[in-house]
C-alpha cells in the first residue's frame, strides 16, 4: 500500500478508469490520481471509511460481475452519506492485500488513544511548511488557525505557551518541544478545577476522594467502592498511583473522556428493554422510499439505500413495485424520473443485510402497483430468495388473537401490504383467488389529495382505483395488512389488530389535533405508519417527535437526508442496542427540572474551508417532546475560538413528560449577518442521560462521529418543587 497500486475505479458498466492508489507515510491518508500526467489528485482519510465489502457487494460491481471476478473486487463504504468507492484490483492477491491492509489500518485507528489520534499531533508535517523538521512561530500561528484558534485574539495569546515550550531557545519548536507545546495547549483547566475541588492534596484523587466525587457529583449508587477500584484499574496510566489505589489528573481526564464519562448512560446502549410485548407497543425505526438516494423526482434508485438504512438499525423499509420489462417487477418512485431497480435485487439485498445490525424483525412495506402476473413473480422471488426468513403464516399456525412480539419474530421478515380478505379467512379456506379479490388502492399517490394537490382528479382516480391481487402474494401478508383508514369510530368497532393504516404527515397532524386521545388509543391496539408529505420532493423530513408523542410506531423518514428529523430518529434509536425497536412509555412520571451547565468545548471542527476563518461557537440546547415541553436555550457565543472555548453558562428546562423528551445539543458558528453555520450535534433521550460532569462526543451533520470534538457539561435532573 505504501508503494502504491494501479486499480480500476468503477462508476458504472461504461465508466471504468485506472487510478494510482497509494497509502501516505502517515498511514492515515489514501492518495490517488489518474495515470495521465498533470491530473489533479484526490485524498481521503482512513478514518472516513466505515466498512470494506469484498466481492460484488455493490450495485456497480454487480453490474460488471460478468467482466471482473469477485475476488478482484471490493468496495470502500464511507461514513455518512458520501458515495462508495468501487475498485477492481489487477489480481486477487492485490485485492486481498488492500482489503486486509485497510481493515488493519481502521482497527489501529479505532484502538488509538484520543491524544495520539488528534491527526497524530495535528500532522506536524502539514504545519511544517518548509520541511526542516521544526516549526517557527509563523508556522505555529498557521497551525493554530488550522486548529480553529485565532492567534491575533488577545485571549488566544494568553494561552499560547509556545515560548515556554521552546526549551532550546532556538526560536523554533523541535520534536519533544512540539509535543510539550501540544500538551500545554490541550491542558484542561476546566477539568483541573473539578479535580482539585475533590483532591485533598491537589496532586491525586485517593480512593476516598474519588468515591466522594462519584457519589456527590455523578450521583452514582450501588457498590461505589468497587466501581472506584474498577475506574482506577481501567483509566489510571500510572502504575505507582494504581498501587496507592489513587487516580492522577491524567487518569481522571481519561475517565471523563471515556464512554463511562459520557452523557449517554452506557447501561442503556445494549438491549435493556422488555422485547416480549406486542409489536404495537414499540416505536420502530422506519425509512420512507428507501430505494432513493437523493430527491423524489429525479433521484437515483439504488439497493445501496437499503444497505445503508438496514446498517443504521432501520427495521421497516419501503418498496414501491411496478410492472417491469421481461416479466420482472421493478422498484422506483412511480410517475417520476427516478431511476429503476429490479425487485429481486432489493429482496436479495434485504435478505443479506436484514440482520447484520439487529436480530429483531424487518418489515417490508410494499406499495403494490403490479399486475397479478408480476405479483406472482414477486411472491416467487420473496419465497425463493428469503426462504425461512420470510414469515409466511402465523407463528403457531393457528388463528391469532393479538400481535406477536419482536422477541417472537427474531430473524423474520414480515410483509406489510394489501391482502385479500382477513387473517381469519386464511384458516377457514374462505380466501378468494386473484381473479375475484379486489381491494381499494391505498398508496402515497392517493394520499396526496390530503395535501390539496389536484383534489378533484385524484378523488376521481381513487374511486376508480380497484386492484386485483395475487393470492400467492396476499398469503404472505400475515400480521401487517395495509388498509384504508375511515375514522377512529369505525376502527374502534371494525378494525383488526393486524391492520395497518398509513397517513401523510399532514393527515396525521389533523387527526392528532382533532382527536388526539382517540389517536393514542388507536395506536395502543394496532400499528400506524406516518410518512412525509408528497410536497417534500427534495426528500426533506418532518419532525417525528409529534408523531411519537401520539404513539405512532412506524414514523417513516427519508434516511438519505441529514438534519433535525434524522438527528431525533438516530437519538431515539441509539438506545436499546440500536436494534430498531424502542418500547413506548407505559406510564407518566412526575415533571422534572433539567439543569445543564455548558462548561467548555474541545477541538470543534472548522466549518469554513477558508484558512483564516475561525469558529465563533455557541451551544443551543433543544427539548423535543410533548408541546408543553418544546423549548430552546442558547449560551453566549465565544469569539474566535473553536479549539477550547469556555462558557460556564447555565440553562434550565422544566419537563412535564420526561419519558417522551429528547434532548438535542447543537453547536453553531455565530454569524451576526447571516444564518449561523452548523458545527456539530448530539441527540439523546432524557431517560438515557447521565448526571454530573460529562463529555458530549459530537456528531457531524450526517450523524457520524468527529473525534476529538466534544462539549464538557454538568447535568442535574431534579423533581419539580
Amino acid at each position: 500500500m505504501l508503494v502504491g497500486t494501479v486499480m480500476r475505479k468503477i462508476k458504472s458498466r461504461t465508466w471504468k478508469k485506472q487510478r494510482y492508489f497509494k497509502l501516505q507515510d502517515d498511514c492515515m491518508t489514501i492518495w490517488y490520481k489518474s495515470k495521465k500526467a498533470g491530473n489533479t489528485h484526490s485524498t481521503f482519510s482512513v478514518g472516513d471509511v466505515e466498512a470494506i465489502r469484498e466481492g460484488h457487494q455493490s450495485e456497480v460491481l454487480l453490474s460488471i460481475a460478468d467482466e471482473f471476478p469477485a475476488d478482484r473486487c471490493f468496495t470502500l463504504v464511507f461514513r455518512g452519506r458520501r458515495g462508495n468507492l468501487d475498485l477492481v484490483a489487477e489480481s486477487a492477491e492485490e485485492a486481498q492485500s488492500w482489503i486486509r491492509g485497510m481493515k488493519k489500518l481502521i482497527e489501529n485507528l479505532e484502538n488509538m488513544g484520543e491524544r495520539e489520534k488528534l491527526d497524530q499531533y495535528l500532522s506536524l508535517s502539514k504545519a511544517d511548511k518548509n520541511n526542516d523538521g521544526r516549526m517557527n512561530f509563523k508556522e505555529v500561528q498557521d497551525l493554530l488557525k488550522m486548529m480553529n484558534v485565532d492567534m491575533n485574539d488577545a485571549s488566544a495569546c494568553s494561552f499560547l505557551p509556545s515560548q515556554m515550550a521552546d526549551k532550546s531557545q532556538s526560536g523554533t519548536l523541535e520534536d519533544d518541544e512540539f509535543v510539550l507545546f501540544y500538551k500545554m495547549l490541550t491542558q484542561r483547566e476546566d477539568v483541573l478545577r473539578v479535580f482539585q475541588e475533590y483532591s485533598v492534596d491537589g496532586q491525586k484523587l485517593s480512593q476516598s476522594d474519588l468515591e466522594d466525587f462519584l457519589r456527590e457529583e455523578q450521583l452514582e449508587g450501588g457498590d461505589i467502592e468497587q466501581h472506584t477500584k474498577q475506574l482506577i484499574e481501567c483509566y489510571e496510566p500510572s502504575e505507582t498511583a494504581k498501587l496507592l489505589n489513587a487516580m492522577t489528573f491524567d487518569g481522571f481526564l481519561m475517565y471523563l473522556g471515556s464512554t463511562e464519562g459520557s452523557i449517554f448512560n452506557p447501561q442503556r446502549r445494549g438491549v435493556f428493554q422488555d422485547m416480549s410485548q406486542p409489536l404495537c407497543h414499540y416505536f420502530i425505526s422506519s425509512s420512507h422510499n428507501t430505494y432513493l438516494m437523493e430527491d423524489q423526482l429525479r433521484g437515483q434508485s439504488s439497493i445501496e439505500g437499503y444497505i445503508r438504512a438496514l446498517s443504521r438499525g432501520c427495521r421497516c423499509v419501503e418498496v414501491d413495485c411496478w410492472d417491469g420489462a421481461n416479466g420482472e417487477p421493478i422498484v422506483y418512485h412511480g410517475h417520476t424520473f427516478t431511476s429503476k431497480i429490479l425487485f429481486k435485487d432489493v429482496v436479495n439485498t434485504v435478505g443479506n443485510y436484514a440482520f447484520k445490525v439487529s436480530e429483531y424483525p424487518v418489515i417490508l412495506s410494499i406499495e403494490n402497483h403490479c399486475s397479478v402476473e408480476q405479483q406472482r413473480v414477486m411472491a416467487q422471488h420473496l419465497n425463493h430468495i428469503l426462504g425461512n426468513k420470510l414469515l409466511k403464516s402465523t407463528l403457531d399456525g393457528k388463528a391469532p388473537i393479538g400481535l406477536p412480539s419482536p422477541e417472537d419474530l427474531k430473524g423474520k421478515i414480515l410483509l406489510k401490504a394489501k391482502k385479500i380478505g382477513g387473517l381469519e379467512e386464511s384458516f377457514n379456506g374462505m380466501v378468494e383467488d386473484s381473479m375475484t379479490g379486489e381491494v381499494s388502492d391505498e398508496d402515497e399517490a392517493a394520499e396526496i389529495d390530503e395535501d390539496n394537490l389536484h383534489r378533484e382528479s385524484v378523488r376521481r382516480r381513487i374511486k376508480r382505483s380497484k386492484q386485483r391481487l395475487s393470492k400467492e402474494l396476499s398469503d404472505y401478508v400475515v400480521y401487517c395488512k395495509s388498509v384504508h383508514f375511515s375514522s377512529f369510530k369505525h376502527s374502534r368497532i371494525h378494525s383488526k389488530f393486524y391492520e395497518v393504516a398509513s397517513f401523510t404527515e399532514s393527515k396525521a397532524r389533523k387527526h392528532l389535533r382533532e382527536a388526539g386521545p382517540e389517536f393514542v388509543h388507536h395506536n395502543s391496539r394496532q400499528l400506524t405508519r406516518v410518512y412525509p408529505s408528497g410536497f417534500r420532493t427534495d426528500s426533506s423530513n418532518f419532525n417525528p417527535q409529534e408523531m411519537w408523542n401520539t404513539g405512532c410506531q412506524i414514523v417513516a423518514l427519508n434516511f438519505q437526508t441529514a438534519g433535525e428529523g434524522m438527528d431525533l430518529n438516530d437519538g431515539l434509536f441509539s438506545q436499546n442496542g440500536n436494534c430498531g425497536y424502542v418500547l413506548k412509555p407505559s406510564f407518566m412520571t412526575e415533571p422534572v427540572v433539567l439543569t445543564i451547565q455548558v462548561i467548555s468545548g474541545q477541538q470543534l471542527p472548522k466549518v469554513n474551508i477558508k484558512e483564516d476563518s475561525i469558529v465563533d461557537p455557541l451551544v443551543r440546547v433543544e427539548i423535543h417532546g410533548v408541546p408543553m415541553d418544546q423549548a430552546k436555550q442558547e449560551t453566549r457565543y465565544i469569539e474566535n475560538n473553536g479549539f477550547n472555548p469556555v462558557w460556564y453558562d447555565t440553562l434550565r428546562f422544566t419537563i412535564h413528560t420526561p419519558e417522551l423528551a429528547m434532548v438535542r445539543f447543537v453547536v453553531e458558528d455565530y454569524d451576526k449577518t447571516s444564518k449561523n453555520d452548523f458545527v456539530g450535534q448530539f441527540t439523546l433521550p432524557l431517560s438515557c442521560m447521565q448526571q454530573g460532569y460529562r463529555h458530549i462526543h459530537l456528531l457531524s451533520k450526517d450523524g457520524t462521529s468527529i473525534p476529538p470534538s466534544s462539549l464538557f457539561v454538568h447535568i442535574r435532573i431534579t423533581e419539580l418543587e
